[in-house]
């Protein structure tokens, strides 16, 4: 298990993205050299989690708990079977491209060893977007990408640490609630009756999505 590729975006202006300044910072590209990696901030002030990584729309993206994006290099070769096109590491907006990990699988708290210091715990899926439709030119594609449910992986820092591309991956913390980050995307996207499912990950589970899990089960009492 390792890290292929740390994958870094610039603000480039594009034609369709909703962000105030017409910047998108998806398309990312793999970094020469050692990334410094720590939590940013909480989401709408902090923006990525890796230093020298570009983070345009604070609405959506970024903070604390959307610290680090990972995607699966074995997804990526799936998706360019199914495209007929190449995908290069990066170009689904992921900071770490890895190999040899079930990232969409991976559970709710699951944390991760990059490097010699970096850990780090996957606290939700991602969901697809405008911008990242634009992005590949793929029509139909946020339909597409939420219909296979094979997200990849938002990660929140535990311990800072430096990275670079080839760094091994250890995964240090294994929860028993079955919860994975693909789970949890279905559920709060187009499976809302798993809802109460997310419940079992408790805190490691993003807020938003917690929050979104617990209004339902209310909800449904009520």
């Amino acid at each position: 298990m390792k890290v292929l590729t740390v994958n870094l975006g610039r603000p480039q202006p594009v034609p369709y993205t909703d962000q105030a300044q017409g910047v998108t910072g998806i398309d990312k590209k793999p970094a020469d050299g050692p990334v410094r990696v720590a939590a940013p901030g909480p989401k709408g002030t902090g923006a990525s989690g890796l230093a020298g990584d570009a983070v345009c729309d604070l609405r959506h993206h970024g903070g604390d708990e959307q610290a680090v994006y990972a995607f699966a290099r074995e997804d990526l070769d799936d998706w360019e079977r199914e495209l007929g096109r190449s995908l290069a590491n990066g170009c689904f907006g992921e900071n770490l491209t890895t190999r040899g990990l079930d990232v969409s699988g991976a559970l709710i708290g699951e944390r991760w060893r990059v490097g010699a210091e970096l850990v780090l715990e996957v606290t939700s899926g991602r969901i697809p977007c405008r911008t990242f439709q634009g992005h590949l030119g793929e029509r139909s594609w946020v339909r597409r990408f939420t219909r296979k449910a094979v997200t990849g992986a938002y990660l929140r820092v535990i311990e800072p640490g430096e990275i670079r591309s080839g760094d091994p991956v250890e995964i240090v913390h294994r929860p028993d609630h079955g919860v994975t980050a693909a789970m949890e995307f279905r559920a709060t996207t187009t499976e809302r009756e798993l809802l109460p499912r997310l419940l079992a990950a408790g805190g490691a589970l993003h807020a938003e999505a917690l929050a979104q899990a617990r209004k339902y089960v209310a909800q449904q009492r009520g």
